[in-house]
């Protein structure tokens, strides 16, 4: 699968660009500010940052809006937010510095897509899904500057994502150490597993995710 159709195969499952278009400018322009927030501090908006866009009278109603449409998770009581793809407060396997702070991406894909979409350096900290090999990742903006190993591949098991991507799609785009370890994970579900050599990865993570912060 090519480039192209890997973004419409996930743009039909997680339609962010598409469904962040579609909310009236003032949310839009907060779920940006969402994003902006996890790449300059490491978190997200807090609800005082977020009343002084909306209104006291406003968060919960505009957070349940970006919870509906998949563009943010919230915390089980539904009064903070605790993701927003690409980034989240939860601890997982992916662990993502940038502008000096640290954060977790929601999976492989999006740990790549940071520094594109910031246009920022990045130093990515995961592992190989199917070994536990350390893996590491320096950008800056859409460019490699150092992976290890060297061979490190993406792979993405396609699924739906049963109203919220981060709990089960995202679990299943994942690091492979290297291209034998990358197809032998293929083979166990050649219908529905992709891989793609870092370069077409960091392509991929680019293009879905730059768009939301595009001017």
């Amino acid at each position: 699968m090519n480039i192209s159709e890997s973004l419409e195969r996930l743009n039909s499952l997680l339609p962010l660009k598409a469904r962040q278009d579609g909310l009236e400018p003032a949310l839009k322009e907060l779920h940006r500010n969402i994003l902006r927030s996890f790449a300059a501090t490491g978190r997200p908006l807090s609800r005082a940052q977020i009343a002084e866009q909306t209104g006291v009278d406003g968060v919960d109603d505009a957070l349940m809006q970006l919870a509906d449409n998949d563009l943010v998770v919230l915390s089980d009581d539904k009064q903070e937010v605790t993701g927003a793809y690409p980034f989240t407060v939860e601890e997982r396997k992916h662990r993502v510095n940038v502008n000096g702070q640290d954060v977790y991406a929601m999976c492989a894909l999006d740990a790549l897509s940071v520094a594109p979409m910031c246009q920022a350096s990045t130093r990515i900290l995961s592992q190989c899904h199917v070994t536990d090999t350390p893996v590491e990742i320096q950008m800056n903006a859409a460019k490699v500057l150092l992976a290890q190993p060297e061979d490190v591949h993406v792979g993405i098991r396609w699924q739906s994502t049963s109203g919220c991507a981060a709990k089960n799609l995202c679990m299943e785009m994942v690091y492979l150490k290297d291209a034998m370890t990358a197809q032998a994970w293929q083979q166990q579900d050649s219908e529905n597993i992709s891989i793609y050599a870092l370069d077409e990865a960091v392509d991929f993570g680019a293009a879905f995710f730059n768009p939301l912060l595009a001017a």
